[in-house]
């Protein structure tokens, strides 16, 4: 039953990508960047499908995916340096329920920032549940601009490229498809693990020098 109501929102959503276009892609991906917990798996995943069928190509799906992706980070990103925590946190306790946001979630991003530093942007992007307000505690702290879009298009390019390649590969396996998605998920961790590891080593390293 799970899996033919699965097959079936592929299928819609597959459907709603292709009449939207490039477009679409990048405003869904732009609004699942932001504020709104929007799965990026249910954009991303469906376009990976119609690439497949050459309804749509790889490079366009990319940079549509891709582009989404920052300027909804820009958009918490600025909303978080020009408004401050008061208010985000004020704003998310009055609108949290409809927006499908809790004040908890920005804490954890805040956390998460404070604790891993500047890198966390790039890490954050691959972790769901911290990816789409990472760019807040961002925009609390100043984030130098370049390094903050940086870190953004880098893994937001690697989480878009994992959902694009599991729609081209997987996508009319659903089954087969969610295994993957945590097996993916699993490897991105790891390697933001080895990332975030080499850096403390290195800059360690050369604060000692």
């Amino acid at each position: 039953m799970i899996g033919e109501l699965l097959t079936a929102l592929v299928a819609f959503l597959t459907s709603t990508v292709g009449s939207w276009g490039y477009l679409g892609i990048f405003l869904l991906m732009t609004i699942e960047s932001s504020f709104i917990p929007f799965p990026s798996e249910v954009v991303l995943v469906p376009a990976g499908i119609l690439i497949t069928t050459g309804e749509m190509s790889l490079i366009p799906v990319a940079l549509a995916a891709l582009l989404g992706s920052v300027l909804g980070a820009f958009i918490n990103y600025f909303l978080a340096l020009h408004l401050g925590r008061k208010f985000i946190h004020q704003s998310v306790k009055k609108y949290g329920k409809a927006l499908l946001l809790a004040e908890s979630a920005i804490d954890k991003s805040e956390k998460y920032f404070k604790k891993h530093g500047e890198l966390t942007i790039f890490i954050g992007r691959l972790i769901p549940g911290i990816r789409q307000l990472i760019s807040l505690p961002a925009g609390f702290a100043r984030m130098n601009l370049f390094k903050f879009t940086l870190f953004t298009l880098l893994g937001a390019g690697i989480w878009a490229g994992i959902l694009i390649y599991l729609g081209i590969v997987f996508g009319n396996n659903m089954d087969l498809l969610n295994e993957n998605i945590k097996l993916f998920s699993s490897v991105v961790l790891s390697i933001g693990a080895l990332v975030i590891g080499t850096y403390f080593i290195w800059h360690q390293k050369h604060k000692n020098c």
